[in-house]
């Protein structure tokens, strides 16, 4: 059993599902929202297979192995999330299967411990992924998710259902999820449509309270719903909220909450989004 000297836990909800072959690259550069192509040795970087209509079916973090790619996706979906893949594959010379092995996430480290990933929906740095370890700590998976959701970072299955978010709604095209540049994938055109037009509203923000939050609960300001807190752990949660009436309601002094209890909102550090100037709430 492996001991590290900062945060570290094992994720029992995640599962990899493995992608070789001579055709592997191609294969995934043609069909999920990120770029795999430019993909470092050392980065899981986050990406998701969307609906054709754009919006995430499933999510995950992809990295490089011999041979092809490693998926680190819900466990709950990676049955689902290889059946899809399969109907892609066709005839292309790639082989697609679930692998074994631990997955763990490390946090609040210094420098990346021998082996980890850097998790790229954390572009800050300081939190890894390692696969295949059996940790020993005093650190557990509810430690990484209370981390997870105070940083702005949501997953499907986790936090929200699958076909009912967009990527810009969970700010994939924050961090890397998704790349505008490389062309074509499935639900591309919704997607970079969104981007170019600028007509992203929903977004995740974080929420801070004086008392204890629940999941699935409204964010309200002045009774009219703003959006929905879908994860939380104690006084912290993160929430997709539509920015535009946020933004209007902290213009017209009014306060947010949660079932009753007020909130403050912010953008998560990482996230290059600001709320919206009044001519553009009200466009």
């Amino acid at each position: 059993m492996k001991a590290l000297p900062m945060p570290a836990a094992l994720l029992p909800t995640r599962a990899l599902v493995d992608v070789t072959g001579a055709e592997a690259e191609h294969f995934l550069q043609n069909l999920v929202t990120a770029d795999i192509e430019g993909l470092p040795d050392d980065l899981a970087r986050p990406s998701a297979l969307l609906t054709p209509q754009g919006k995430i079916l499933f999510d995950f973090l992809v990295s490089r192995i011999d041979g092809g790619f490693r998926l680190d996706v819900a466990s709950s979906a990676r049955a689902d999330l290889v059946k899809r893949l399969m109907l892609y594959r066709l005839r292309a010379k790639v082989a697609i299967e679930p692998a074994d092995g631990e997955v763990a996430a490390v946090w609040e480290a210094d420098e990346a411990p021998a082996g980890a990933l850097a998790d790229g929906r954390f572009p800050g740095g300081e939190v890894y992924r390692l696969y295949g370890v059996d940790l020993a700590g005093d650190s557990s998976a509810s430690d990484y998710r209370a981390m997870r959701i105070a940083a702005g970072v949501l997953e499907a299955e986790a936090d929200f259902p699958a076909a009912d978010v967009f990527p810009h709604d969970v700010l994939l095209d924050q961090n890397g999820g998704v790349s505008f540049k490389k062309g074509c994938f499935v639900g591309q055109e919704v997607v970079s449509r969104m981007q170019h037009r600028g007509t992203a509203r929903r977004r995740v923000m974080v929420l801070r309270a004086e008392g204890h939050l629940s999941e699935g609960a409204n964010v309200e300001a002045d009774g009219r719903t703003v959006g929905t807190l879908l994860a939380a752990a104690g006084k912290v949660g993160a929430a997709i909220l539509r920015i535009d009436k946020v933004a209007e309601a902290l213009r017209g002094g009014q306060t947010l909450s949660v079932d009753g209890v007020p909130v403050e909102a912010e953008v998560p550090a990482w996230a290059g989004y600001v709320l919206p100037a009044e001519s553009e709430a009200s466009a």
